[in-house]
């Protein structure tokens, strides 16, 4: 099929968008992680000028948290959140015995929604949690056991906080999974869905392959554990700004990569910080913030 061609062969640009200074863990070279292009270039250290605001005036949607909650986490203007779309966006089926993938979800162009995806779980801030709940932020999480399940409860407080965040599966232990066997795929994939599915009551059905890194294995892998999408990206939030796989602005439909990260891993820069810098991006480019499940 052309488009699953297409989507395979898009994984490389994806991949490239594993972060230097956020990545998904060590246990890849950066070079490796993110790929020749993506380590030839440079995040710009300034931030972009404060928003405008040019995200409020949106249509269709409106601010889900409180009228001035904005302004203590450093926002210029309330987010604009979408609506649950009356259909959801035509995605083409996948191979049998496979996963779909997708690294940006099929929107109209004229469609300015993105959607926020945090990874891995290193950084448990309670600081993050008061904010997360306060812009009642809708995050698709993607969880590593041996990352998060020191503080499992921490995910569940930023899943339970009234924002409609989900909680995903992002392997036990964090492998490049293009190096492993397909019974050594499915371990990993199938294990932290028994793990998620003990502590918090379901298993996911939305998986990240570590490092953006998979093969057909990992396809076949995933159906067989239960997953129905395997999630990519197009655009990942470094320390203060966004880092394109192409162009150099968001797209309708554009999966935003982040990692709960720390200071210590951000060059002093705390999650809370990384995250308003986030979102103050995304305001700045008239964009509303909507969430995965409702489009998938």
């Amino acid at each position: 099929m052309r488009y699953a061609r297409r989507l395979v062969a898009g994984t490389l640009a994806a991949g490239a968008l594993a972060l230097s200074l956020t990545g998904c863990g060590d246990s890849v070279q950066p070079t490796e992680r993110m790929g020749r292009k993506a380590t030839e270039g440079k995040e710009s250290a300034s931030p972009s000028p404060s928003p405008s605001g040019a995200g409020a005036g949106s249509t269709g949607g409106s601010s889900a948290a409180g009228d001035e909650a904005y302004k203590k986490w450093g926002l210029s203007a309330p987010l604009q959140y979408a609506p649950k779309p009356a259909a959801k966006p035509p995605i083409p089926p996948a191979k049998p015995g496979r996963v779909q993938v997708l690294d940006r979800i099929p929107v109209p162009a004229d469609d300015k929604v993105v959607f926020l995806t945090f990874d891995d779980g290193a950084e448990k801030s309670p600081e993050f949690l008061k904010m997360a709940a306060d812009l009642k932020l809708p995050i698709g999480m993607f969880l590593t056991d041996n990352i998060a399940s020191s503080d499992y409860g921490h995910f569940e407080k930023l899943r339970d906080n009234g924002s409609n965040s989900t909680i995903n599966n992002h392997t036990l232990t964090h492998p490049n999974l293009r190096t492993l066997p397909f019974e050594a795929q499915k371990k990993e994939i199938c294990g932290q869905q028994e793990r998620l599915e003990k502590r918090f009551g379901t298993k996911p059905p939305l998986f990240r392959p570590p490092y953006g890194n998979y093969n057909d294995d990992t396809l076949r892998a995933a159906h067989e554990c239960g997953i129905s999408q395997l999630l990519l990206w197009r655009v990942s939030m470094q320390i203060n700004n966004f880092q394109y796989a192409e162009g150099a602005a968001l797209k309708p439909g554009d999966i935003v990569l982040a990692h709960f990260r720390g200071p210590s891993e951000l060059k002093g820069t705390t999650e809370t910080e990384m995250t308003t810098r986030m979102l103050q991006r995304i305001q700045e480019q008239g964009y509303r913030i909507g969430r995965l499940e409702d489009y998938l």
